[in-house]
């Protein structure tokens, strides 16, 4: 398989948008107020200097010099906290699009042989950055083979089918609504299952380190074991909860275990991790191997 390039960010936001526009508007917005505060106390360093010093004067037992250096620490702290917030904007306009193109790619990448695949399932196909990713590769391969593209949301699934289109790949594409808990399909439905960034959000209504949220999330790991075909390939990128993910396809006897090394995406780590299910039972848990192989 020849290595994918990246595309412009400009085109992939055209066709893609941001999603959750909001959380980049609050820390832009905070980020904004914290500068100002900080310009703030540079020019009127002095009289917010005369101010501290007015709320220390009542204790006699408060060195001169204190109140100049709460006001110079204050102003520093309130620079630093602008500093982050801007960086954190960044990270999650980054994380949104780019990134995650990226790192469709390298999901796409982790299938050896796309060329047998006849049936792919994307969870949380969300705008569909992964799942017309998916779709380009059969395309290139001149595939008969097709994604499916499952989504909490019929809106969200309506908007994926437009972007198919815009990617001209909409006749390798078929959305629907569904709950990942429970997928819709038969066992050994999918000769590859992938997901990009979702599961993490199953069961967040119970608290997202909670045993009931954890427990979710297992239960779509085993969903995605129980419709993969013998000998099919799961690839999942996640936040924080990989690791969990690991263990549990450990504990389902999964073969060829992997997990990449960390990636930072919305300001946490994230991981790949690619399995394969068994042509036959197998007997003894396999070795979760570390490397980055997407």
């Amino acid at each position: 398989m020849g290595k994918m390039t990246s595309r412009d960010w400009t085109q992939i936001y055209a066709i893609y948008g941001l999603d959750q526009w909001q959380t980049l508007l609050f820390l832009l917005l905070h980020a904004l107020l914290f500068t100002v505060l900080s310009v703030l106390y540079l020019v009127y360093f002095d009289p917010i200097g005369a101010f501290f010093e007015s709320l220390l004067a009542r204790n006699a037992a408060v060195p001169g010099g204190v109140a100049r250096f709460a006001a110079g620490f204050t102003g520093s702290v309130t620079a630093l906290s602008a500093v982050c917030l801007f960086f954190a904007a960044a990270n999650f306009f980054y994380s949104a699009v780019p990134l995650h193109h990226d790192m469709a790619l390298r999901i796409v990448s982790a299938v050896n042989d796309w060329s047998t695949v006849k049936h792919a399932l994307d969870l949380g196909c969300g705008r569909g950055i992964l799942l017309n990713a998916v779709a380009t590769q059969l395309k290139k391969e001149g595939s008969s083979g097709r994604v499916v593209g499952l989504d909490r949301s019929k809106g969200k699934t309506l908007r994926t089918l437009r972007t198919a289109k815009l990617e001209g790949v909409g006749e390798y594409v078929t959305c629907r609504e569904g709950d990942v808990r429970r997928l819709p399909f038969g066992d050994n439905s999918f000769d590859v299952v992938v997901s990009g960034v979702f599961v993490h959000t199953v069961g967040k209504e119970h608290g997202n380190r909670t045993v009931e949220a954890a427990a979710e999330r297992m239960r779509v790991v085993g969903e995605m074991v129980r419709v993969l075909k013998p000998g099919g390939v799961g690839v999942v990128w996640d936040l924080m909860h990989v690791p969990e993910y690991a263990r549990r396809l450990q504990e389902l006897r999964m073969e060829e275990i992997r997990v990449s090394e960390p990636v930072t995406a919305f300001m946490v780590r994230s991981h790949i991790v690619s399995f394969r299910k068994p042509s036959q039972p197998v007997v003894g848990l396999g070795e979760v191997r570390l490397e980055w192989r997407c």
